[in-house]
């Protein structure tokens, strides 16, 4: 934990926000024309805070997307009670990670192993500002991995533990016995805004992975085919005439996209990607993402009774914006 620690900021984050003198009414048309009036509103600065991890000694921090969302100004605070100006390099919020960067000597930059092995059992502590109180560090162990679908993020592969992690902890850093980083803590399951015991972290592998992209390339590059899957439920298995669930049923394709060149039909059953089955949408989405534009994808295709091969050129992900 000595090792760690020092590595773990705590994030304080302010915007400006117009809060309105007297009660809005329902319709949104006069909301919009009744804020746009001089003194009808005030202007106030919202803080909140959470937490981030140091990963490079030149001030390269991680931490979470929501964590500085829509931020006027972002502030850093060290464990030895240094602070700085925090400047957004760019962010990922189909990941829900940011990459910010501080001018400051001497950073302590947290250890990392390119390949961590995480298991179920193994004993972890979470490093955070929860509540504001200052650094916390909690112990529990790695409940399980790979837990996905909790409709977190996009693109989910969480590491679930029961270290206890509250509201201000998001952004930190989930570490091993050894104080190397395994995780950056994201989020809780609770119904009282507390720890109840389940909390998820984004593996340390793919957070350095985006944090290299964002670095290098300014975003996150992902393979797109410009389709949406969706899962194969038992009706439709029988009404396709398919012997089990496994694959994806293509729900829609984008006009002008590379699926939609290719040939891909929505109706479609995608059942292999590249040779290997696909279990249901969300593997689909998952693998796609990590093809790279300029290659090409081959979908084993279910239609209308018949296997079918179809080559689609891979193109890049457009970027998600959000206000």
């Amino acid at each position: 934990m000595a090792r760690a620690a020092p590595s773990v900021v705590n994030i304080y984050t302010a915007k400006h926000v117009d809060v309105p003198l007297v009660p809005l009414p329902a319709d949104p048309g006069l909301e919009r024309f009744l804020r746009g009036l001089p003194g009808f509103t005030r202007r106030e600065s919202a803080t909140s805070l959470g937490s981030g991890v140091i990963v490079r000694a030149d001030g390269t921090i991680l931490t979470n997307y929501h964590v500085i969302e829509a931020a006027d100004a972002i502030e850093v605070r060290l464990r030895d009670g240094r602070q700085a100006a925090a400047k957004l390099v760019g962010a990922d919020p189909e990941s829900d990670l940011a990459v910010l960067k501080i001018g400051l000597p001497d950073l302590p930059a947290i250890a990392f192993d390119p390949a961590p092995s995480v298991r179920v059992g193994d004993v972890v502590l979470a490093i955070g500002n929860p509540f504001g109180v200052g650094q916390t560090t909690t112990q529990g162990i790695v409940s399980a991995v790979g837990r996905n679908r909790l409709g977190l993020n996009t693109y989910e592969d969480f590491i679930q533990t029961d270290a206890a992690i509250n509201p201000g902890n998001s952004g930190g850093a989930l570490i091993d016995a050894r104080g190397e980083l395994v995780g950056i803590n994201t989020a809780i399951y609770s119904e009282t805004g507390g720890s109840l015991g389940i909390g998820f972290a984004i593996p340390a592998a793919a957070a350095h992975h985006i944090l290299d992209e964002i670095l290098t390339y300014g975003r996150v590059r992902r393979g797109w085919l410009g389709l949406e899957p969706q899962d194969i439920t038992p009706d439709l298995a029988q009404a396709f005439r398919l012997k089990d669930t496994r694959g994806a049923i293509v729900a829609r394709v984008l006009p002008g996209g590379p699926a939609a060149g290719a040939g891909v039909r929505v109706g479609d059953v995608i059942r292999t990607l590249d040779g290997r089955a696909v279990e249901d949408a969300y593997d689909l989405v998952n693998r796609l993402a990590s093809l790279r534009a300029g290659g090409t994808a081959r979908l084993g295709v279910w239609r209308a009774g018949r296997n079918v091969t179809l080559e689609v050129p891979v193109g890049e992900r457009p970027t998600v914006r959000r206000r």
